[in-house]
């Protein structure tokens, strides 16, 4: 019989209830680099998208090891937050935690996937 491999990733997804900056493509960049420095991750690259004056926010930031996305929906106070880490020094969680503090929101549900590879 073998043995079920190990995970070697985390991912969290994530619906968060926020009151700050979900309209401000700078914000959502700014606490895009601040995550990715709080999971110690290495940041590749950043891109977002802005939907126009009062509207949300698209954001991925490209990780070497692996990513870090944002959906904003301003009108409805709403962002959703995906974070998928490679690698035992990643710390998703905390990427995670600091997002729900710049952005003022409280969780309202999450899931964590352990990821095979």
């Amino acid at each position: 019989m073998t043995t079920p491999p190990r995970p070697h990733g985390i991912h969290l997804i994530a619906d968060l209830a926020a009151t700050k900056g979900l309209d401000d493509p700078a914000f959502v960049e700014a606490v895009l680099r601040e995550a990715a420095a709080a999971a110690r991750v290495t940041l590749i690259d950043l891109r977002l998208h802005h939907f126009g004056e009062h509207s949300g926010v698209t954001g991925v930031a490209l990780l070497a090891e692996s990513h870090i996305s944002i959906h904003t929906w301003p009108e409805h106070a709403l962002a959703a937050v995906d974070i998928f880490t490679c690698g035992g020094e990643a710390r998703p969680q905390a990427a995670l935690d600091h997002m729900i503090h710049r952005f003022a929101a409280h969780l309202l549900r999450m899931e964590r996937i352990d990821r095979l590879a």
